[in-house]
């Protein structure tokens, strides 16, 4: 009789067993993988099931969803939520769905992922840091994908209601209102300034939301630049730790410096500067070698003395990339102690800098410079009203001691240095700069366009060439660097622009590379003609966004082969990672570039040229919530104003008085149908013919102003003078329009079909 063959079940792992393929196999740790991985089955993996629950209760694993692992350890691939980021700007990430403390796991971005953002959920290839250091990240996480964004902020005004309220956005670009259910609006009363959170996303309807910050009134004085600093993430308050260290600050000594402290350099800035990070000096030239030279020193705040390359004081500078300016306040770079104390070039006072010393010829080319670190002292704090009123003989108690050694040899040099500049030939816009004024409670007194001086353009031309020796200098000792670059316009762009110019009878050059030359002619020819502000407008629509880059892509506008950012570091960080490349490629002392920032150069270029975005973004709107404000009580008012924007729904005008933009819907244009054509910037009415584009002289009537939004809503009353007729009926027949009228439109018709013409060949 046969024996029968019995199979005895393998026995269990040990704890350690497990442990051990879980570390080996991290990808894996469903109940099924175990048992495969140890050939167990039948009855024995009841007896599995037993023994990890088991370790569950001892805490050496860790269950999620149908998986173990490791206490501590997480799989290679993994969902993750991003968090906030930190005061370096870092985003450290939590495992959705995760229990307790979880593991510290740091999100590495490479060139080219997406920023994310405070609760993104994204998918991310995990690698443990081995060994981990005391209190660093446990893992680096990559992005392999997105898979949603983080729940959206709203800043508004609550209205309060029977059962729960309303928020009404602030942003004039949002027009969907959150509903806020009872018990979710934190205490906020109706009309109040409040911040909150979305929650849950609902099929139909609004979405909800719960609020998170009160914000107080809305109205109240000072309101409106704390509204969009809130809107755009601009941060106001330093932590803690950054104040501490700048306490702890040694001021410099002369030792390893140039001692300036006898030039007779001095500061001029706009009479509402809060921070003066550049000094200049001239005189002739004593070399009989450069017959009528100038000599000109710029001397620019040693900021890299105070704000070395990993301290807290830098990663939060980096951070912020630049300084925010309102009219009632600004959010500074640095904090006030160092920028507008400690690094700030006052009347009388040592301060370390950064200097550069320049040789000019008699025409005004730079034919030799050098930097240098060094202690120097301001002769006195002047404004550009001061100079300019200097130089044309009107002197004051600060100027007149200094005429015949500051101001004179000044504006000699500059005269020399604008020769030259002409002859570059950089991009002339004439664009009048407005500006805000308030009283001491916070509220607009008057707006208006600030002068324009030869004292401003001395300055101006003065930190163009310092800013170019710096590119020069870092190139020759190779040393990387921010360049500011500034790419040619985009050819669509460019032929808007034809278009739009020959429409009122003027040209610009085709068939060759445009240079900067070639767009001057145009804004020359179009100056003091009525449609000089239309062609200025135009041109600079047409021109890319400058920003910052470690590869040299030329600056088209100044027309210039190098350029980097070196005048004004306590308010941009691109200015001091260039002091910190000089400093380093020129062996002047501590506070030089180092190996990492070099390594991040990109990152970093990326980062400050979307933090100058985000600032001229909040710049632009607290300027409009202002002047809403200030026309407010002008309702119904008639005002001149010149079309500057065209878009489907309407035209945007620039009040000429104040500078305001307000919009012309396109329903208040009559009961006609307007065709918009994006390339040529117009709107047509299909039965008067009436052409309205960029540049055109209107007059208007504000129908509404909103201080909250900072939106105006216009009426458009003429257009060069002619009154408008809005066309009635149900007519077919498209009319003939006025004569001036059906000229514009047949001179942008002729332009059409030539470009279609040219697309056919």
């Amino acid at each position: 009789m046969a024996k029968t063959q019995t199979h005895r079940a393998p026995a269990l792992p040990s704890k350690q067993q497990i442990l051990d393929w879980l570390a080996e196999n991290p990808g894996a740790g469903a109940k099924r993988d175990i048992a495969r991985a140890f050939g167990i089955k039948g009855a024995a993996r009841v007896e599995l099931k037993r023994l990890l629950a088991e370790m569950q209760e001892e805490g050496a694993l860790e269950r999620r969803r149908r998986r173990v692992t490791r206490k501590g350890h997480l799989p290679p691939v993994t969902v993750l939520i991003a968090g906030a980021p930190d005061a370096e700007g870092d985003i450290l990430a939590t495992p959705k769905g995760w229990e307790g403390e979880a593991p510290p796991i740091l999100y590495v971005p490479r060139k080219g992922d997406p920023a994310l953002g405070e609760g993104d959920l994204f998918l991310a290839k995990l690698h443990p840091v081995e060994p981990a250091e005391e209190g660093g990240p446990a893992y680096e996480a990559r992005l392999i994908k997105r898979l949603a964004h983080g729940a959206r902020r709203l800043l508004g005004i609550y209205r309060a209601a029977a059962e729960g309220g309303r928020i009404v956005p602030v942003d004039k670009k949002a027009d969907t209102e959150w509903l806020i259910p009872a018990g979710a609006a934190n205490g906020a009363q109706d009309g109040e300034l409040v911040e909150a959170v979305q929650e849950g996303h609902p099929r139909f309807g609004l979405p909800r939301g719960r609020v998170t910050a009160r914000l107080g009134d809305p109205m109240a004085p000072r309101s409106i630049s704390l509204i969009a600093m809130h809107q755009h993430g601009i941060r106001y308050e330093f932590p803690e730790e950054v104040l501490a260290e700048v306490g702890r600050i040694e001021p410099p000594t002369l030792a390893g410096r140039e001692d300036l402290r006898a030039l007779p350099l001095v500061t001029i800035d706009p009479a509402d500067a809060r921070d003066h990070d550049d000094a200049v000096a001239a005189m002739p030239d004593d070399d009989p070698k450069n017959p009528g030279g100038h000599v000109v020193w710029v001397a620019i705040a040693d900021v890299a003395w105070y704000v070395r390359p990993g301290s807290a004081l830098d990663r939060e500078a980096r951070r912020r990339g630049n300084s925010t300016y309102f009219p009632d306040r600004v959010a500074p770079m640095l904090p006030e102690a160092l920028s507008a104390d400690l690094c700030s070039l006052h009347e009388d006072v040592d301060r370390p800098c950064l200097a550069l010393r320049m040789v000019l010829d008699a025409e005004g080319n730079k034919i030799a410079h050098r930097f240098a670190r060094a202690m120097m002292r301001s002769r006195a704090s002047l404004t550009y009203a001061q100079v300019q009123q200097a130089e044309d003989g009107a002197l004051d108690a600060a100027t007149a001691p200094l005429l015949h050694d500051v101001v004179k040899p000044l504006f000699a040099a500059y005269r020399a240095a604008a020769a030259a500049r002409d002859r570059r030939q950089p991009l002339d816009l004439d664009l009048p700069e407005r500006r805000i004024v308030l009283d001491e409670d916070g509220h607009v007194v008057s707006v208006d366009f600030r002068d324009r001086f030869d004292a401003h353009r001395l300055i101006e031309e003065f930190m163009i060439l310092a800013n170019v020796a710096a590119a020069e200098t870092l190139e020759s000792v190779r040393r990387p660097l921010l360049y500011r670059v500034h790419e040619e316009p985009n050819p669509e762009k460019l032929e808007s622009l034809r278009e739009m110019v020959e429409a009122v009878g003027l040209t610009l050059a085709k068939g060759q590379v445009l240079k900067t030359a070639h767009f001057n002619r145009l804004l020359h020819a179009a100056a003091g003609t009525p449609h000089a502000e239309m062609v200025n407008m135009g041109v600079l629509r047409s021109q890319t966004q400058a920003y910052y880059a470690p590869e040299n892509f030329v600056h088209f506008g100044l027309n210039l082969r190098r350029y980097a950012h070196f005048t004004s570091p306590i308010r941009r960080y691109a200015d001091l990672v260039v002091h910190r490349a000089l400093i380093a490629g020129l062996k002047l002392g501590p506070g030089g570039q180092t190996p990492d920032e070099v390594e991040a150069l990109s990152e970093t270029a990326e980062h400050i040229s979307a933090t100058e975005r985000t600032s001229m973004e909040a710049e632009r709107d607290t300027n409009d919530r202002y002047l809403a404000a200030f026309l407010a009580d002008r309702q119904g008012a008639e005002f001149d104003a010149v079309i500057s924007g065209v878009a489907r729904f309407g035209l945007f005008a620039k009040l000429a008085d104040s500078g305001a933009d307000g919009l012309i819907p396109i329903s208040t244009l009559g009961d006609e149908y307007f065709r918009h054509d994006p390339e040529s910037q117009t709107l047509t009415g299909e039965r008067s013919g009436m052409v309205l584009g960029l540049g055109q002289r209107v007059r208007v009537r504000l129908r509404e102003a909103d201080p909250i939004t900072g939106g105006l809503i216009l009426e458009l009353l003429s257009v060069e003078g002619e009154p408008m007729r809005r066309p009635r009926g149900d007519g077919r027949g498209r009319g003939k329009g006025t004569p001036k009228r059906r000229l514009a439109r047949d001179k942008i018709e002729k332009a059409r079909a030539a470009r279609r013409e040219k697309r056919t060949r």
